[in-house]
């Protein structure tokens, strides 16, 4: 009974992760598409209006962020695929996503409005989750004992 049960879970385990990864693979597919037309149809009159280095970085971070969001989505379903493998959580894959999704939202900060204690959230969000990835990195190397 309790084997029969246990299998079951198994199999709903699986079908979870599947329709996850492939609304995942939906959602990638369509931001690019979406940001390919959004650079079409806008990068020509976003970039042909710059006179200005201020001008062209507002059009570049709009850009990248958006790059940023599809590469998250990827991330993503890395993080779900290596859940299916191993059947955990890798953590410094969790803090490699939370970096990508802390930097994008530093490149898309508008730093002439935003207020002191914004800026000190984001900074403090990034040292932790830099600082996270740096200490489960290196406690991955000296586990396997590997030094370099």
């Amino acid at each position: 009974m309790i084997k029969r049960f246990s299998e079951a879970v198994d199999v709903f385990e699986r079908i979870i992760v599947n329709a996850l990864l492939l609304m995942l693979a939906v959602m990638v597919t369509l931001g690019t598409v979406a940001l390919a037309i959004l650079l079409y149809r806008n990068g020509i009159a976003n970039f042909h209006g710059v006179n200005d280095a201020l001008e062209l970085q507002s059009a570049m971070q709009r850009g990248f962020g958006g790059i940023l969001v599809v590469l998250l989505g990827l991330e993503l379903m890395e993080t779900i695929r290596k859940y299916d493998l191993d059947h955990h959580v890798r953590v410094e894959v969790v803090f490699f996503v939370g970096l990508i999704a802390i930097g994008r939202h530093v490149i898309q900060i508008d730093y002439e409005h935003a207020n002191s204690g914004e800026l000190f959230g984001v900074a403090a969000v990034t040292v932790a989750l830099a600082a996270g990835y740096f200490l489960v990195k290196r406690s991955t190397v000296t586990k396997g004992g590997n030094s370099s």
